[in-house]
């Protein structure tokens, strides 16, 4: 129990604290209520005066979207997005994941824009800034135009001047503007498409008309047609043949055994092998061709060799056919692309002459100077009580203080002087 009293006593003496300093807040601020309530109201009431009477700056807004850019030949499906992807102005942008709309705000705030819009509506003279630095135009400028993204995806342009009409009018020229620029790049990105495709097309006609020449020469000079084909009749026609001369070698070894060598009949199984060799030498030395002088079956020691051409011939060829078929509706489309003008931004509101004006906005000024009046009055209003207090209480302390200002004022003033 003995414990508990110090701590009783301790929440007792911080409740007391906390009530007293609440009163004595508000007896500090009763005794400078007079004092408080004009500093407020005059800080408060110029800041709105002026915010009433200085100049007006009126708003104007005009929103845009990104017109959808399909690819013209709907036939070629994702060849279309595959195509604008080697646009060289997107090298970077790919792998920053730059959109469509960042590029938008680039070109909004670019310095061919700024220029343009500066020098056509006399930005410099509107804002009496005749004899500044053109860099100090510029950022004026600046300081009145808001570009925004919506959630929705849109652009919002909006442009603060003294004029609502030329407000709207600096706005509404900054989307045309934009649309003209974009569509400029566009048809340069175009352009570089269309050549940089073009080029790889002409090789590509070019390897298939030395590999198609090359092929005919290689027809032509061994006199086939079909290789794969005519492989597998050689191979097969060969396999028959041996399969019969193993045949007649058994009747031949018999008739010997049974007839005798000199016999009629061994005589003529004798024949019969040998034009069975005969034919087997013919066709490993490629003879026996036919009326239109196309070799019918391959010659058999050669086959392996001429296998190998004609497959590597044919494998480039179907190659670069593939690559063609790719190639070409991809050259096509960058033709129409290079050639085709639409625009690039779909205008969703145009600005107009605002009637209300945008800043400076009276409410805000009022709010604003009433918050910081107040607090500046607290901080003079407490900081003068609690000097007081060192005065009241603590002479010698106040003495010290009021001696240290005035050194170094003194000092100051001295050091100024001399």
């Amino acid at each position: 129990m003995e414990t508990k009293e110090p701590q009783v006593q301790s929440s007792d003496k911080n409740s007391n604290t906390v009530g007293h300093s609440m009163v004595e807040f508000f007896v500090v601020i009763a005794k400078y209520r007079w004092f408080l309530f004009l500093f407020i109201f005059i800080i408060s009431a110029g800041a709105t005066t002026y915010a009433l009477l200085a100049t007006k700056w009126f708003k104007a807004t005009a929103s845009v979207l990104p017109a959808e850019q399909a690819g013209v030949i709907g036939s070629f499906g994702g060849l279309t997005s595959l195509v604008k992807s080697f646009s060289p102005s997107k090298g970077l942008a790919a792998l920053s994941g730059t959109s469509e709309v960042d590029r938008y705000i680039a070109i909004l705030k670019s310095g061919t824009m700024l220029d343009d819009v500066i020098s056509k509506f006399n930005i410099r003279e509107e804002y009496e800034m005749e004899d500044a630095y053109y860099e100090k135009v510029v950022k004026a400028f600046v300081s009145n135009l808001e570009i925004n993204v919506e959630d929705e995806g849109n652009l919002v342009v909006s442009v603060y001047d003294k004029d609502p009409q030329k407000a709207a009018d600096i706005a509404n020229y900054m989307i045309i503007k934009l649309n003209d620029i974009n569509t400029r790049l566009s048809i340069t990105n175009a352009k570089a498409n269309r050549e940089f495709i073009e080029r790889r097309y002409v090789e590509n006609i070019i390897t298939i008309d030395s590999l198609e020449f090359e092929m005919q020469t290689f027809l032509e000079k061994y006199g086939v047609i079909a290789v794969p084909e005519q492989l597998e009749a050689t191979v097969k026609a060969m396999s028959d043949i041996y399969a019969k001369l193993a045949q007649n070698e058994v009747e031949l070894s018999v008739m010997k055994r049974t007839y005798g060598e000199h016999s009629p009949l061994t005589m003529n199984a004798e024949i019969a092998v040998e034009e069975m060799k005969r034919k087997i030498e013919m066709i490993n030395a490629g003879q026996g061709l036919s009326e239109d002088g196309v070799n019918l079956l391959i010659p058999f020691k050669k086959a392996p060799g001429l296998g190998y051409k004609y497959f590597k011939i044919y494998r480039d060829l179907e190659i670069q056919y593939k690559i063609l078929e790719f190639v070409q509706p991809m050259y096509e489309e960058a033709k129409v692309e290079e050639v085709r003008n639409t625009p690039s931004v779909i205008v969703l509101d145009y600005a107009g002459p605002a009637e209300r004006k945008a800043k400076p906005k009276g409410s805000v000024y009022l709010v604003v100077s009433f918050l910081s009046s107040t607090l500046i009055g607290l901080l003079i209003v407490f900081t003068l009580e609690g000097i007081n207090k060192v005065k009241l209480h603590s002479p010698e302390k106040y003495a010290y203080i009021r001696n240290s200002f005035r050194f170094r004022s003194g000092k100051r003033n001295q050091t100024i002087n001399s």
